[in-house]
């Protein structure tokens, strides 16, 4: 897998759209003054000092504050330096947390527990996220996967034979969202700039830090009918490279892996014996 500059797409405005998706997952982690995550990727937690627990859940960064605290505001400070954002802390509340979205600047970001104007204490944690393609596949060779609950129950094997299924990993400290979708190279139909994002029936999926999801392509790229630089298939068989490309919000970089593929068996795409591995 590659990562090459951002992609330049009308979709590159979505960047500094919020995700509205939130799933729970333990991110970055402090002790009260320093930051880190544990091997294993879960949340721990330090009865030490005012700040027991900072992590990512979801698309949220989650303060914890021991029960003894004496702190009435929490400020998050951006990579940058400027206030993201400022909360106050009623009377016995444990809990404060910042709504971080999909977009975000990602670097280090620092929470300061204020009484007054005086600091109480200070933690530092990364939230930054790292997007990898782990998994392409079809129908044909992957019926376990929710086909039906995607694409629809109505619709023929013959249709869903035509598009994929990306899986992606988030392995990195922070959420992130995938905005465009695209296949290039040796497939039927390679659609470089897909209509819409190239998923099917989303404008972006949010892909939380520790999780895998899979994307469902919406561009027809293992389709039928053959475009002019597509390659199908042949009795003969026909054996070359694609190139799954992906855009992200966060980062705005442009995530790709390539892959060899073999047409064999039949001279009919939706016949056809399709093998997919790494390249």
């Amino acid at each position: 897998m590659t990562r090459n500059h951002p992609h330049i797409s009308r979709r590159n405005a979505l960047r500094t759209v919020a995700g509205a998706a939130l799933a729970s997952v333990a991110g970055c982690l402090n002790d009260g003054g320093s930051s880190g995550t544990p091997s294993d990727g879960t949340a721990t937690t330090n009865s030490q000092g005012p700040l027991t627990r900072v992590a990512v859940e979801g698309t949220t960064l989650v303060v914890q504050l021991s029960a003894e605290a004496d702190v009435d505001q929490v400020n998050l400070i951006q990579p940058n330096g400027e206030l993201f954002g400022r909360r106050d802390v009623a009377t016995g509340a444990q809990q404060v947390s910042f709504e971080i979205g999909t977009a975000y600047e990602p670097g280090e970001y620092r929470v300061v527990a204020l009484k007054g104007e005086e600091t109480v204490a200070e933690s530092t944690t990364d939230i930054e996220p790292d997007i990898q393609i782990q998994d392409v596949g079809l129908y044909r060779n992957n019926p376990d996967k929710p086909w039906d609950e995607i694409y629809g129950e109505s619709q023929t094997d013959s249709k869903k034979n035509g598009e994929a299924f990306v899986t992606i990993q988030n392995s990195g400290s922070g959420p992130d969202a995938v905005v465009e979708l695209w296949f290039s190279g040796d497939v039927p139909n390679p659609v470089e700039d897909p209509r819409g994002s190239g998923i099917y029936e989303k404008d972006s999926v949010v892909v939380p830090a520790g999780e895998t999801v899979d994307l469902f392509s919406d561009s027809f790229p293992f389709g039928s009918e053959i475009g002019d630089e597509g390659m199908g298939c042949s009795t003969d068989g026909n054996s070359g490279q694609f190139t799954v490309a992906l855009e992200t919000r966060v980062t705005g970089q442009e995530v790709t892996k390539s892959y060899s593929v073999e047409y064999t068996g039949s001279d009919e795409m939706q016949n056809c014996e399709i093998k997919i591995s790494e390249a």
